[in-house]
Protein backbone atom coordinates (compact mmCIF):
# COMPACT_ATOMS: atom_id res chain seq x y z
CA UNK A 1 0.00 0.00 0.00
CA UNK A 2 2.75 2.08 0.74
CA UNK A 3 4.39 1.90 -2.59
CA UNK A 4 0.95 2.30 -4.61
CA UNK A 5 0.28 5.59 -2.52
CA UNK A 6 3.91 7.07 -3.32
CA UNK A 7 3.18 6.32 -7.09
CA UNK A 8 -0.33 7.67 -6.80
CA UNK A 9 1.17 10.78 -5.29
CA UNK A 10 3.98 11.33 -7.26
CA UNK A 11 2.26 11.03 -9.89
CA UNK A 12 0.09 13.94 -9.42
CA UNK A 13 2.81 15.90 -8.70
CA UNK A 14 4.67 14.55 -12.29
CA UNK A 15 1.27 15.67 -13.91
CA UNK A 16 1.29 19.00 -12.57
CA UNK A 17 4.54 20.07 -14.01
CA UNK A 18 4.13 18.36 -17.12
CA UNK A 19 0.59 19.65 -17.66
CA UNK A 20 0.51 23.33 -16.34
CA UNK A 21 1.96 25.03 -19.54
CA UNK A 22 -0.93 23.53 -22.34
CA UNK A 23 -3.31 24.33 -19.58
CA UNK A 24 -2.41 27.82 -19.18
CA UNK A 25 -2.56 28.28 -22.61
CA UNK A 26 -5.59 26.26 -24.39
CA UNK A 27 -7.71 26.44 -21.12
CA UNK A 28 -6.74 29.46 -19.68
CA UNK A 29 -5.92 27.93 -16.25
CA UNK A 30 -2.36 26.27 -14.88
CA UNK A 31 -4.11 24.25 -13.09
CA UNK A 32 -6.76 22.82 -15.01
CA UNK A 33 -5.40 18.98 -15.59
CA UNK A 34 -4.25 18.67 -11.93
CA UNK A 35 -7.52 19.75 -10.37
CA UNK A 36 -9.23 17.34 -12.33
CA UNK A 37 -6.65 14.61 -11.67
CA UNK A 38 -6.96 15.05 -7.79
CA UNK A 39 -10.88 14.85 -8.18
CA UNK A 40 -10.00 11.77 -9.98
CA UNK A 41 -7.36 10.57 -8.14
CA UNK A 42 -9.78 10.79 -4.71
CA UNK A 43 -12.30 8.67 -6.56
CA UNK A 44 -10.02 6.61 -7.57
CA UNK A 45 -8.91 5.51 -3.96
CA UNK A 46 -12.21 5.07 -2.73
CA UNK A 47 -12.60 2.51 -5.48
CA UNK A 48 -9.39 1.11 -3.95
CA UNK A 49 -10.69 0.79 -0.29
CA UNK A 50 -13.14 -0.94 -1.79
CA UNK A 51 -11.08 -3.44 -3.24
CA UNK A 52 -9.68 -4.08 -0.28
CA UNK A 53 -13.23 -4.38 1.46
CA UNK A 54 -14.83 -6.77 -0.87
CA UNK A 55 -13.63 -10.54 -0.42
CA UNK A 56 -12.23 -12.19 -3.85
CA UNK A 57 -14.93 -14.56 -3.88
CA UNK A 58 -17.08 -11.41 -4.37
CA UNK A 59 -14.84 -9.51 -7.16
CA UNK A 60 -14.32 -13.43 -9.07
CA UNK A 61 -18.04 -13.80 -9.21
CA UNK A 62 -18.21 -10.40 -10.59
CA UNK A 63 -15.31 -10.63 -13.63
CA UNK A 64 -18.00 -12.38 -15.81
CA UNK A 65 -20.90 -9.95 -15.65
CA UNK A 66 -17.75 -6.99 -16.21
CA UNK A 67 -16.07 -8.84 -18.89
CA UNK A 68 -19.30 -8.85 -20.72
CA UNK A 69 -20.64 -5.51 -19.90
CA UNK A 70 -17.08 -3.76 -21.07
CA UNK A 71 -17.19 -5.84 -24.12
CA UNK A 72 -20.49 -4.29 -25.13
CA UNK A 73 -19.42 -0.84 -24.05
CA UNK A 74 -16.18 -1.21 -26.41
CA UNK A 75 -18.92 -2.38 -28.83
CA UNK A 76 -20.63 0.37 -28.65
CA UNK A 77 -17.44 3.22 -29.17
CA UNK A 78 -17.58 1.33 -32.80
CA UNK A 79 -21.19 2.81 -33.60
CA UNK A 80 -21.77 5.75 -31.33
CA UNK A 81 -18.64 6.32 -29.72
CA UNK A 82 -16.40 9.65 -29.92
CA UNK A 83 -13.73 9.77 -32.70
CA UNK A 84 -10.29 11.27 -31.27
CA UNK A 85 -7.28 11.16 -34.02
CA UNK A 86 -9.11 9.03 -36.08
CA UNK A 87 -9.71 6.10 -33.05
CA UNK A 88 -13.26 5.81 -31.64
CA UNK A 89 -12.34 5.10 -28.05
CA UNK A 90 -14.88 7.00 -25.75
CA UNK A 91 -17.89 7.46 -24.97
CA UNK A 92 -20.04 10.45 -24.01
CA UNK A 93 -22.31 10.41 -21.37
CA UNK A 94 -22.75 13.98 -20.34
CA UNK A 95 -19.79 15.91 -18.61
CA UNK A 96 -18.25 12.52 -18.21
CA UNK A 97 -16.26 10.34 -20.90
CA UNK A 98 -15.71 7.09 -20.65
CA UNK A 99 -13.20 4.83 -22.04
CA UNK A 100 -14.24 0.96 -21.82
CA UNK A 101 -11.25 0.08 -22.77
CA UNK A 102 -9.13 0.86 -20.04
CA UNK A 103 -12.64 0.00 -17.44
CA UNK A 104 -12.56 -2.98 -18.60
CA UNK A 105 -9.12 -4.51 -17.93
CA UNK A 106 -9.65 -5.73 -14.14
CA UNK A 107 -12.55 -7.92 -15.27
CA UNK A 108 -10.49 -9.13 -18.65
CA UNK A 109 -8.09 -10.33 -15.24
CA UNK A 110 -10.64 -11.51 -12.69
CA UNK A 111 -12.25 -13.71 -15.76
CA UNK A 112 -9.26 -15.12 -17.05
CA UNK A 113 -8.12 -16.25 -13.54
CA UNK A 114 -11.44 -18.01 -13.27
CA UNK A 115 -11.13 -19.50 -16.78
CA UNK A 116 -7.56 -20.54 -16.47
CA UNK A 117 -7.50 -21.84 -12.44
CA UNK A 118 -10.15 -24.41 -13.76
CA UNK A 119 -9.41 -25.04 -17.05
CA UNK A 120 -8.97 -29.02 -16.36
CA UNK A 121 -12.31 -28.97 -15.34
CA UNK A 122 -14.41 -26.61 -17.46
CA UNK A 123 -16.44 -28.03 -19.90
CA UNK A 124 -15.33 -28.04 -23.42
CA UNK A 125 -18.27 -25.32 -24.38
CA UNK A 126 -17.59 -22.91 -21.40
CA UNK A 127 -14.13 -22.93 -22.69
CA UNK A 128 -15.02 -22.05 -26.01
CA UNK A 129 -17.67 -19.52 -25.21
CA UNK A 130 -14.92 -17.33 -22.95
CA UNK A 131 -12.35 -17.58 -24.96
CA UNK A 132 -14.30 -16.27 -27.77
CA UNK A 133 -15.47 -13.84 -25.43
CA UNK A 134 -12.01 -13.02 -25.04
CA UNK A 135 -11.11 -13.36 -28.82
CA UNK A 136 -14.46 -10.90 -29.60
CA UNK A 137 -12.97 -7.88 -27.19
CA UNK A 138 -9.56 -8.44 -28.71
CA UNK A 139 -10.57 -7.91 -32.37
CA UNK A 140 -13.39 -5.09 -31.30
CA UNK A 141 -9.76 -3.16 -29.21
CA UNK A 142 -8.13 -3.66 -32.55
CA UNK A 143 -11.27 -2.10 -34.49
CA UNK A 144 -11.24 0.98 -32.89
CA UNK A 145 -8.00 0.74 -33.87
CA UNK A 146 -5.92 0.43 -30.89
CA UNK A 147 -3.34 -2.06 -31.57
CA UNK A 148 -1.49 -1.23 -28.22
CA UNK A 149 -4.08 -1.89 -25.56
CA UNK A 150 -5.23 -5.38 -28.06
CA UNK A 151 -2.01 -5.78 -27.84
CA UNK A 152 -1.98 -5.69 -24.20
CA UNK A 153 -4.66 -8.00 -23.38
CA UNK A 154 -3.59 -10.22 -25.37
CA UNK A 155 -0.14 -10.43 -23.79
CA UNK A 156 -1.96 -10.47 -20.53
CA UNK A 157 -3.95 -13.42 -21.12
CA UNK A 158 -1.31 -15.70 -22.63
CA UNK A 159 0.98 -14.87 -19.75
CA UNK A 160 -2.05 -15.60 -17.40
CA UNK A 161 -2.34 -18.90 -19.74
CA UNK A 162 1.37 -19.34 -19.31
CA UNK A 163 1.35 -19.28 -15.51
CA UNK A 164 -1.70 -21.28 -15.24
CA UNK A 165 0.20 -23.95 -17.29
CA UNK A 166 -2.11 -24.41 -20.11
CA UNK A 167 -1.26 -26.53 -22.92
CA UNK A 168 2.44 -25.40 -24.03
CA UNK A 169 0.70 -26.40 -28.25
CA UNK A 170 -2.26 -24.11 -27.31
CA UNK A 171 -0.08 -21.33 -26.07
CA UNK A 172 2.42 -21.15 -28.96
CA UNK A 173 -1.14 -21.41 -31.37
CA UNK A 174 -2.26 -18.22 -29.69
CA UNK A 175 0.94 -16.49 -29.89
CA UNK A 176 1.16 -17.22 -33.82
CA UNK A 177 -2.24 -15.66 -34.04
CA UNK A 178 -1.43 -12.81 -32.19
CA UNK A 179 1.85 -12.26 -34.20
CA UNK A 180 -0.02 -13.22 -37.26
CA UNK A 181 -3.43 -10.45 -36.11
CA UNK A 182 -0.78 -7.83 -35.53
CA UNK A 183 1.15 -7.58 -38.51
CA UNK A 184 -2.10 -8.10 -40.51
CA UNK A 185 -3.38 -4.79 -38.66
CA UNK A 186 -0.26 -3.02 -39.40
CA UNK A 187 -0.69 -3.67 -42.78
CA UNK A 188 -4.19 -2.97 -43.24
CA UNK A 189 -4.19 0.43 -41.19
CA UNK A 190 -1.62 3.05 -42.52
CA UNK A 191 -0.57 4.68 -40.07
CA UNK A 192 0.31 2.18 -37.78
CA UNK A 193 2.66 1.04 -40.64
CA UNK A 194 3.66 4.47 -40.95
CA UNK A 195 4.47 4.51 -37.04
CA UNK A 196 6.41 1.26 -37.24
CA UNK A 197 8.51 3.13 -40.53
CA UNK A 198 8.94 6.79 -38.63
CA UNK A 199 10.12 4.33 -35.18
CA UNK A 200 13.12 2.51 -37.22
CA UNK A 201 14.38 6.32 -38.55
CA UNK A 202 12.48 8.92 -36.97
CA UNK A 203 14.92 11.32 -38.18
CA UNK A 204 14.18 10.92 -41.73
CA UNK A 205 10.77 12.44 -41.03
CA UNK A 206 11.67 15.32 -38.39
CA UNK A 207 8.87 17.58 -39.17
CA UNK A 208 6.16 14.52 -39.53
CA UNK A 209 5.50 10.91 -38.65
CA UNK A 210 8.32 10.90 -36.72
CA UNK A 211 7.67 14.08 -35.07
CA UNK A 212 6.48 12.73 -31.87
CA UNK A 213 9.73 10.43 -31.07
CA UNK A 214 12.52 13.15 -32.24
CA UNK A 215 10.99 15.65 -29.93
CA UNK A 216 10.78 12.81 -26.97
CA UNK A 217 14.55 12.09 -27.71
CA UNK A 218 15.25 15.17 -27.58
CA UNK A 219 13.56 16.00 -23.85
CA UNK A 220 15.13 12.62 -22.54
CA UNK A 221 18.92 13.66 -23.61
CA UNK A 222 18.48 17.13 -22.48
CA UNK A 223 18.08 15.74 -19.09
CA UNK A 224 21.61 14.80 -18.84
CA UNK A 225 22.50 12.84 -15.53
CA UNK A 226 20.74 14.80 -13.09
CA UNK A 227 17.82 16.64 -14.99
CA UNK A 228 16.57 20.35 -15.56
CA UNK A 229 14.94 20.64 -12.25
CA UNK A 230 11.18 19.83 -11.09
CA UNK A 231 8.91 22.15 -13.53
CA UNK A 232 11.99 23.27 -15.55
CA UNK A 233 11.35 21.46 -18.79
CA UNK A 234 11.57 23.20 -22.14
CA UNK A 235 10.00 20.66 -24.46
CA UNK A 236 6.77 20.44 -22.94
CA UNK A 237 6.09 24.21 -23.68
CA UNK A 238 4.58 23.09 -26.74
CA UNK A 239 7.75 21.04 -28.40
CA UNK A 240 6.82 17.80 -27.35
CA UNK A 241 2.62 16.58 -28.26
CA UNK A 242 0.87 14.47 -25.86
CA UNK A 243 2.85 15.40 -23.08
CA UNK A 244 0.34 14.67 -20.53
CA UNK A 245 -0.25 11.49 -21.61
CA UNK A 246 1.52 9.11 -24.07
CA UNK A 247 5.04 11.11 -23.70
CA UNK A 248 4.95 12.45 -19.97
CA UNK A 249 8.00 10.36 -19.01
CA UNK A 250 9.71 12.16 -21.49
CA UNK A 251 9.13 15.32 -19.35
CA UNK A 252 10.07 13.34 -16.21
CA UNK A 253 13.45 12.19 -17.80
CA UNK A 254 14.11 15.95 -18.96
CA UNK A 255 13.58 17.32 -15.57
CA UNK A 256 14.87 14.49 -13.46
CA UNK A 257 17.75 13.06 -15.81
CA UNK A 258 19.11 9.86 -16.02
CA UNK A 259 19.64 9.14 -12.00
CA UNK A 260 15.80 9.80 -11.87
CA UNK A 261 14.74 7.99 -14.54
CA UNK A 262 17.12 4.83 -13.13
CA UNK A 263 15.08 5.71 -9.96
CA UNK A 264 11.61 5.12 -11.57
CA UNK A 265 12.99 1.91 -13.32
CA UNK A 266 14.14 0.67 -10.22
CA UNK A 267 10.77 1.54 -8.59
CA UNK A 268 9.31 -0.29 -11.07
CA UNK A 269 11.21 -3.69 -10.61
CA UNK A 270 10.07 -3.18 -6.25
CA UNK A 271 6.75 -3.39 -7.17
CA UNK A 272 7.14 -5.92 -9.86
CA UNK A 273 8.92 -7.95 -6.85
CA UNK A 274 6.15 -7.83 -4.55
CA UNK A 275 3.57 -8.12 -6.95
CA UNK A 276 5.65 -11.50 -7.31
CA UNK A 277 5.83 -12.57 -4.35
CA UNK A 278 2.55 -11.50 -3.93
CA UNK A 279 1.54 -14.17 -6.23
CA UNK A 280 3.59 -16.71 -5.02
CA UNK A 281 2.16 -16.46 -1.26
CA UNK A 282 -1.20 -17.21 -2.51
CA UNK A 283 -2.68 -20.52 -1.68
CA UNK A 284 -5.88 -20.43 -4.28
CA UNK A 285 -4.83 -20.98 -7.89
CA UNK A 286 -7.13 -18.39 -8.76
CA UNK A 287 -5.54 -15.72 -6.37
CA UNK A 288 -2.39 -16.41 -7.64
CA UNK A 289 -3.35 -15.38 -11.04
CA UNK A 290 -5.31 -12.25 -10.10
CA UNK A 291 -1.75 -10.98 -8.48
CA UNK A 292 0.11 -12.12 -11.70
CA UNK A 293 -2.49 -10.29 -13.95
CA UNK A 294 -2.62 -7.13 -11.74
CA UNK A 295 1.37 -6.94 -11.51
CA UNK A 296 1.70 -7.64 -15.07
CA UNK A 297 -1.06 -4.86 -16.42
CA UNK A 298 0.60 -2.34 -13.80
CA UNK A 299 4.08 -2.92 -14.45
CA UNK A 300 3.95 -4.33 -18.05
CA UNK A 301 2.03 -1.12 -19.57
CA UNK A 302 4.48 1.30 -17.64
CA UNK A 303 7.66 -0.05 -19.03
CA UNK A 304 6.05 -0.22 -22.56
CA UNK A 305 5.17 3.71 -21.74
CA UNK A 306 8.84 3.81 -21.16
CA UNK A 307 9.83 1.95 -24.28
CA UNK A 308 7.47 4.07 -26.60
CA UNK A 309 9.25 7.25 -25.16
CA UNK A 310 12.98 6.24 -25.43
CA UNK A 311 12.26 4.66 -29.10
CA UNK A 312 12.80 1.42 -27.75
CA UNK A 313 9.51 0.20 -29.60
CA UNK A 314 7.17 1.98 -31.84
CA UNK A 315 4.67 4.91 -30.57
CA UNK A 316 1.51 3.33 -29.13
CA UNK A 317 -1.04 5.13 -27.14
CA UNK A 318 -0.68 3.56 -23.73
CA UNK A 319 -0.91 5.92 -20.77
CA UNK A 320 1.83 5.29 -18.02
CA UNK A 321 -0.33 3.74 -15.21
CA UNK A 322 -0.91 6.55 -12.04
CA UNK A 323 0.79 9.02 -13.91
CA UNK A 324 -0.90 10.33 -17.07
CA UNK A 325 -3.55 12.52 -17.38
CA UNK A 326 -7.16 10.22 -17.36
CA UNK A 327 -9.48 9.83 -14.96
CA UNK A 328 -10.51 6.11 -16.64
CA UNK A 329 -6.65 4.90 -16.40
CA UNK A 330 -6.61 5.45 -13.03
CA UNK A 331 -9.77 4.68 -11.75
CA UNK A 332 -8.47 0.77 -13.62
CA UNK A 333 -4.70 1.36 -11.94
CA UNK A 334 -5.75 2.03 -8.47
CA UNK A 335 -8.65 -0.63 -8.95
CA UNK A 336 -5.65 -3.29 -9.90
CA UNK A 337 -4.17 -1.95 -7.21
CA UNK A 338 -6.90 -2.83 -4.92
CA UNK A 339 -6.96 -6.21 -6.02
CA UNK A 340 -3.32 -7.14 -5.78
CA UNK A 341 -3.40 -6.09 -2.15
CA UNK A 342 -6.31 -8.06 -1.16
CA UNK A 343 -4.93 -10.47 -3.00
CA UNK A 344 -2.35 -10.20 -0.15
CA UNK A 345 -4.48 -9.62 2.77
CA UNK A 346 -6.25 -12.89 2.05
CA UNK A 347 -3.01 -14.62 1.43
CA UNK A 348 -1.80 -13.77 5.02
CA UNK A 349 -5.10 -14.58 6.38
CA UNK A 350 -5.27 -10.98 7.66
CA UNK A 351 -8.81 -10.79 5.63
CA UNK A 352 -11.48 -13.63 5.41
CA UNK A 353 -11.58 -15.22 1.76
CA UNK A 354 -15.47 -15.55 2.61
CA UNK A 355 -17.91 -12.73 2.71
CA UNK A 356 -18.86 -12.00 6.20
CA UNK A 357 -22.93 -12.57 7.19
CA UNK A 358 -24.40 -10.04 9.60
CA UNK A 359 -25.84 -11.90 12.53
CA UNK A 360 -28.78 -13.03 13.01
CA UNK A 361 -31.47 -11.20 15.10
CA UNK A 362 -32.60 -13.19 17.84
CA UNK A 363 -36.29 -12.97 18.40
CA UNK A 364 -37.39 -11.04 21.50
Amino acid sequence: MGLIAVWSVLGLFVLSSASWWVAANEMGDAAYYIKRQALWLLASWGLFLLALRTSMRRWLALGAQGLLLGTILVAATLVVGSTVNGASRWLVIGPIQIQPTELVKPFLVLQGAVLFSHWQRISLDQKFLWLSVFGGLVLLVLKQPNLSTAALMGLLLWLMGLAAALPRLMLLGAAASGVLLGGTSIMINTYQRLRVISFLDPWKDAQGNGYQLVQSLLAIGSGGALGSGFGLSTQKLEYLPIQTTDFIFAVFAEEFGFLGSLMLLSFLVIFAFVGLKVALGCRSPQHRLVAIGCSTLLVGQSILNIAVASGAMPTTGLPLPMVSYGGNSLLSSLLLAGLLVRCALESQGLESARPKRRPALSPR
